[in-house]
Formats: C-alpha cells, sequence, structure tokens
C-alpha cells in the first residue's frame, strides 16, 4: 500500500460508498488517513437515559426491544427502529437507509449505543443512525499489536468519524485501523520542520497519525489534536505570509497626503467622525507613504461608517500624486460582491463627491453609469431615481485613460477588458465574499500593487482574523455613530408569538418594513431532518400571508433564485414595493434600507451569536426605533444564555469572541464558510497557538520567501491548496 493510492485499490467499495467518498473529498490512502474522528466515545463514560438532552453526543448501556424495520410515511425511506432501556428510562433509536441493522440484533440483548440525542416531535428522545456494539464482545477489534504491550486491549474511545449517506463511522474505523498497520504510514516523513516539534512539544507526524486515531489515553488524542491543529494554522500562516511578501515586494505610489484636504471633505458631512474612524483614516493615510503598499482591512459592526473611511481615503489618493513621480490623479476601484450593493455605494458616493467635480462611474453585469451625467434625476436633492445606462465600451476607454478616478463595481472589474491608467487603491467591501484570487486580480490589474483595503462588517474574533487575513493588517472601528439608537431585542417563545405580532403590526400601520429570516428553504420530508418543526422560508411565509398579514405585500428570497431574481426582489424591497420580507440568512450584507426597522429571526437558536447580530444589523440604518425578536425554541440554559448575550452585548465583536468559546469558530457565521477543519477551528481558541504559528511562519518566510531550502515543506504547502474561498 502506498499514501497516494486510490482507495478502491485496496478497498471493496460498491457504489453507494464511492458516491459518498467523494462527496466527503476522500480518494486516496491519504486522504483516509487525514479524516480525523469528529468525537471519541469514552467507553469509561456511560450516561443514564434520564440525564440526557437534546443535543447531547453519549454513549449508553441498556438492552434493546421492539426492533422493526417500515417505511417513512412520506418520503418512503427505509428504516430501522428499536428501543433502548437502561434503569433510568427508554430512548428511541430510528436507522434511516439501514434497516437491516434492526434484523441484525436480537430482541432483549443488551448493547452499547454511542450517538447524538435529538428531540422530535415525533419520536421523542431519539438517538439517529448511532454506533451500537453487542455488549458480549469488546466495542474494539484492532489488531493486538497496535497499542498492545501486555497481550490485553486499551484505547480511550472508540473514534466516530463523520459519515455521508451510504458510508458510516465503522467503515472508516475499520478501514483507517487496516491502513495504520502498513510501512507508509510508519516510515511517513514529517513536513514540519523537528525545530518547531520540539520547541512546542509535539508528537512526529507517524505518532500522531496512530493517536489521533487510536488513541491509548485521553492525553494521546489531545496531544495529536493538537500537532494537526497547530498544522493548520501554520500552513495558512505560511501560505498567507508568501502571499503578503510577494505582495509587498511589487511596485507601488508612495503619496503625498495634504491634510487641509482631506480635512476640507470630511467637513462637509453632516456628522463628526467617531474616534474609532478617525483612528482609521489616519492609520491608512500613514500606510500611504510608506515605501510598499498597504495591505489592510477594516472591521466594523454594520453602521459603524465604514462607507465614510473609504470616502475619505479614497478622496486623498484621488487628490495626490505619487512622491518623486510625475503621474496625473490616481484611480480608485471599489469591488462589492452583488450589484445591489454596488448600487448603493455609487448613490452614496454621488453624494459624498458632489461638490468636488470628480467623475464616478459603476460598472456591474447588467450595465453600466457615469457621474456627472444629465440624465440623472434627483427627488429631495439625495436620492436618484433615474440614470441612462452608458455604452460599456465608452466607459473602459474612459477608465483607460484616466478620465473617470472613481470606478465601482461587481466582478465585471476584474475582468481582462477593464484597465485602468494609474490605480491607486483597490477598496474590497464584505471581503470575505470574495476568494483571495478574485481580490488580488483586481489588486495585480495593471501591472503594479496599488494599496490594498478591505472592508467587512462580518465581527470575527482576533485569533481567526489574525489566521485568516494573516496577509493583512487589521484596523477595527469599534464606535457606532452618534444619534443611532441601540435595537431592542427580545427572546420569544411559543406562548408570547401573538403579543410580538401585535406589536409588529404597530410598525407596519405606521409604514415601517419587516425582515422575517427562516433557517431553511422548504420543509423537507420524514427521515431527512429528525426535527421537523424547523420553520422554511416557502411556508412561513404563506402563513404570514393568510394568517398574520394579511393586508401586506409579501416576498420571498433564498440562496436557490438566480441572482437576477435575487437582485430585483431586494430592489423592490428598497423602493417599499415589499412590505415583508422572507428570507433565508442570504440578506445581502450592506444594504441599506433604512425603513425596515423590524426583523424577526426564527429557529434563533439554530444560529451564531456573530450571524444573529449582524442580521440584526439590516434594521439599524436608520435613526427610527428598531426592533429584534429572536423566535427560538431553547430547550437548555446554555441555549438560553447564549441568546441572552444578544440582548446584552454592546458589539459584535463581544459576541464573536463569545460565540467562539460556546459554539467553536466554524459556526461564527451559521456555517463553516471559513474553509477550515473542525479540528483547525479548535485551534482558534487558542490565542498563543495562533501567535506561535504565525511567528514560525514568519521567520521562515522572512529568510527564505520560496521555501527552496525546505523542499518537503513547499511541496506540502501546494499539495494542501491553502487558497482558502470565503463564499
Amino acid at each position: 500500500m502506498k499514501i497516494d493510492d486510490k482507495i478502491e485499490n485496496h478497498f471493496r467499495i460498491d457504489i453507494n460508498q464511492k458516491k459518498a467518498l467523494s462527496q466527503l473529498g476522500l480518494k486516496t490512502i491519504k486522504d483516509l488517513l487525514y479524516h480525523f474522528p469528529s468525537r471519541y466515545s469514552d467507553i469509561s463514560e456511560v450516561r443514564n437515559i434520564i440525564t440526557l438532552e437534546d443535543g447531547d453526543n453519549v454513549t449508553i448501556l441498556g438492552n434493546i426491544t421492539g426492533l422493526k424495520t417500515k417505511k417513512g410515511f412520506k418520503s418512503n425511506i427505509p428504516m430501522g427502529q428499536a428501543i433502548l432501556t437502561d434503569l433510568t428510562g427508554t430512548i428511541n433509536i430510528i436507522w434511516f437507509h439501514q434497516p437491516y441493522l434492526a434484523k441484525m440484533l436480537k430482541e432483549g440483548s443488551t448493547v452499547r449505543v454511542t450517538g447524538k440525542v435529538a428531540n422530535s416531535k415525533t419520536y421523542g428522545l431519539t438517538l439517529t443512525n448511532p454506533e451500537i456494539t453487542k455488549e458480549d464482545i469488546l466495542p474494539i477489534d484492532i489488531h493486538d499489536s497496535l497499542f498492545n504491550t501486555k497481550g490485553a486491549q486499551v484505547q480511550y474511545g472508540f473514534p466516530i468519524y463523520r459519515e455521508s449517506r451510504g458510508i458510516t463511522s465503522k467503515w472508516f474505523y475499520h478501514a483507517i485501523s487496516k491502513i495504520l498497520k502498513q510501512d507508509c504510514v510508519t516510515n511517513i516523513e514529517d513536513y514540519i520542520p523537528q525545530d518547531i516539534l520540539n520547541l512546542y512539544k509535539l508528537p512526529a507526524l507517524h505518532t500522531a497519525l496512530f493517536w489521533v486515531h487510536m488513541p491509548q489515553k485521553k492525553e494521546h488524542a489531545e496531544i495529536a489534536r493538537k500537532r494537526f491543529a497547530f498544522e493548520e494554522v501554520f500552513f495558512i500562516q505560511l501560505a498567507r505570509q508568501q502571499e503578503k511578501k510577494k505582495y509587498e515586494s511589487l511596485f507601488s505610489y508612495k503619496l503625498k497626503i495634504p491634510h487641509k484636504d482631506v480635512d476640507d471633505f470630511i467637513s462637509r458631512f453632516p456628522f463628526t467622525p467617531t474616534k474609532a474612524q478617525s483612528n482609521a483614516i489616519d492609520t491608512i493615510l500613514g500606510d500611504f507613504i510608506m515605501d510598499k503598499p498597504m495591505s489592510r482591512l477594516v472591521e466594523g459592526d454594520v453602521g459603524s461608517g465604514k462607507t465614510f473611511v473609504a470616502a475619505t481615503v479614497a478622496y486623498a489618493v484621488i487628490k495626490n500624486r505619487p512622491v518623486g513621480q510625475n503621474f496625473g490623479n490616481l484611480q480608485v476601484a471599489y469591488m462589492a460582491p452583488t450589484e445591489v450593493l454596488a448600487t448603493q455605494l455609487y448613490e452614496n458616493f454621488i453624494q459624498y463627491f458632489e461638490h468636488t467635480g470628480i467623475s464616478i462611474a459603476l460598472m456591474t453585469g447588467s450595465g453600466c453609469r457615469k457621474y456627472p451625467s444629465k440624465s440623472a434625476r434627483w427627488e429631495n436633492g439625495s436620492q436618484i431615481k433615474t440614470w441612462t445606462p452608458i455604452a460599456k465600451n465608452q466607459l473602459l476607454k474612459w477608465i483607460k485613460n484616466g478620465e473617470i478616478p472613481i470606478v465601482i463595481g461587481t466582478h465585471a472589474l476584474i475582468s481582462k477588458t477593464v484597465e485602468f491608467e494609474d490605480l491607486g487603491l483597490v477598496i474590497i467591501d464584505e471581503q470575505h465574499r470574495f476568494g483571495t484570487n478574485q481580490r488580488m486580480k483586481l489588486a495585480k490589474k495593471d501591472g503594479h500593487a496599488p494599496h490594498y483595503l478591505s472592508m467587512t462588517a462580518t465581527p470575527i474574533p482576533r485569533t481567526l482574523a489574525l489566521t485568516i487575513y494573516g496577509d493583512l493588517d487589521l484596523s477595527i472601528i469599534d464606535q457606532m455613530p452618534a444619534g443611532r439608537k441601540q435595537v431592542i431585542t427580545e427572546i420569544v417563545g411559543e406562548n408570547k408569538r401573538v403579543e410580538s405580532y401585535e406589536k409588529i403590526k404597530k410598525e407596519l400601520e405606521d409604514g415601517r418594513q419587516l425582515y422575517v429570516i427562516c433557517p431553511k428553504i422548504e420543509s423537507e420530508d420524514e427521515g431527512e431532518d429528525i426535527k421537523l418543526d424547523v420553520k422554511s422560508v416557502t411556508t412561513e411565509a404563506k402563513r404570514l400571508k393568510k394568517d398574520i398579514f394579511p393586508n401586506y405585500n409579501i416576498e420571498i428570497m433564498h440562496s436557490k433564485m438566480t441572482k437576477d431574481k435575487k437582485e430585483k426582489v431586494m430592489r423592490d424591497f428598497a423602493d417599499k414595493k415589499i412590505d415583508i420580507l422572507v428570507s433565508t440568512s442570504v440578506i445581502e450584507v450592506g444594504v441599506n434600507v433604512p425603513n425596515a426597522t423590524v426583523i424577526i429571526i426564527e429557529g434563533a437558536e439554530r444560529f451564531g451569536l456573530a450571524q444573529l447580530h449582524q442580521l440584526r444589523g439590516r434594521v439599524i440604518r436608520s435613526t427610527h426605533q428598531s426592533y429584534c425578536y429572536l423566535f427560538a425554541d431553547a430547550k437548555t440554559d446554555k441555549t438560553m444564555d447564549r441568546l441572552k448575550a444578544l440582548t446584552k452585548a454592546a458589539n459584535g465583536f463581544e459576541l464573536a469572541e463569545l460565540d467562539l468559546q460556546l459554539r467553536g469558530a466554524g459556526l461564527l457565521s451559521g456555517d463553516k464558510q471559513w474553509g477550515i477543519t473542525d479540528l483547525g477551528m479548535e485551534a482558534i481558541k487558542n490565542i498563543k497557538m495562533v501567535e506561535a504559528a504565525r511567528t514560525e511562519a514568519i521567520k521562515i518566510i522572512v529568510t527564505d520567501e520560496e521555501l527552496k531550502s525546505s523542499p518537503l515543506l513547499s511541496k506540502t504547502l501546494i499539495e494542501k491548496n491553502l487558497k482558502l474561498h470565503f463564499e
């Protein structure tokens, strides 16, 4: 057996198993070896059924009865059922797609069962697709020689692996047990330098692989997982520091900043900048006068004024010439993830720059616009109502010859046809929505490195920022503009819904608008989700129209809709053609609908705190009082404490740090969007580990950017393909 062999070369797998392995991204023996257990069932800690709660991962010892097979009423899914009984109570067992398991067991036999508890309206407390072992045999049967020195089998816990339909944790256990016997594992070469392993007391690669899959004791599992957690962050940092080093070596513009012009620009705004905004502006202007291109991330809550900061530093770039060079005025490219957000930024910039005479263009997939334009029509001196489109070819000429200093757009800005005369600053809004390659295409468009400023309203912990944005310097805007009212946030149980709906009706009667956020798009058939009571966009919109808000225009939005359809819905909502928008969490970050002052979040317990905070930020866009109703089914004190934290926290950064400790970084936004494994995310909780990995990566890249003296390290970095995607 060789580490790079295909799995089917050594294991007999059927078509369903092959499909399941593919869905998990497992193709080679090495992939299997690095498919680590998500947890271990501690064979010394058997739980009593009476102590179980929804969401617990448990091992139970008891007698199994009521064995039978059937098919789902709606879904027609074949399943096995049973009842497990111990001295304290009973719990249901269901095996979806595995009815044969009910036939393999003997009525009344004693078994050990390991799985996750769910509380279903249909079945009550239930274990779905658990691992089950007859108690008259040991729960493991790995060969004696692996961790056995005295002839008896000893193991800390039974490894539980992430599954996919068609393949089980038990299959992984037996397959990986076979792999661990092979010389290709025992003789595997370590790619992390030995001095780093010694410094942080980390095990060698082959030892860590044995211990992570088959730990003799708890300490073995912990130290092995620590090694792989460090490793993941270390390689991310290597990639980030390598990218930063290359970027800083490129030609850039060193600017001279006339602060009087900047002060005059700021003085025209009808508000005084917060201290946090002023600090961010001063730091960025300081970066502009350095002899290397700026790479900076500005992180701030929704409504904290990041667009004002972007406009101010864009003006500073346009008004200045590079030190010692005779170029014309520099240009600014501002990229947003959606047309709705790009259009909103364009309209804001027109208001900010109308007194300057500076031309601004909008370029999206559906058309181009330019300001100043004779075709513009304004109402009340502020809102743009219509714009006559201009030909894209004409706009491209103006951009290429430098006639348009500011170009705002979507992905269209990184197409090959867009050429700038002198691109001095790139701004990326909601930067986590773009992959690294997309961002760098714009930053390097005209052969040099313009200053690079990214913005995000996603509050994330410092450790996560240091990791995924390791190539960027960080500025935080942690203050809100004066006059913004705190969102009134309430946790609403089932018995308080009617009362909350009455409060919301009063807001709608006053002309305000409402968001309703649901965890799912559509209802699912029995068997697909043990929690059948989770609200969905389609059914909830129908229910609200029929029973709660019959006199208001209700529309839906979700990820399965086309881009054009989503854009139209958001435009209609912004134009108040829609009173109530029922959506999944895809509602666009940064979209400004000041009249929407109320948000309902259904199934609030299913979202991370940071995501709840960001969703709540949709209704903090005006000086009107706004409201957030968390419709939640909080069954545990821990869940209730999380939600209560949202009603009290001063800002999203506090919540992000709390959520990291309570739920793990992989759930900070309700989904694992960062491109980091669960194991890597555990490392993010440890600031010392992140800083250590970062320190070691910087040391290596400073002296050997291309890793020429460490070919195995370089090869592994390429294999890991650490081009993180944030979409």
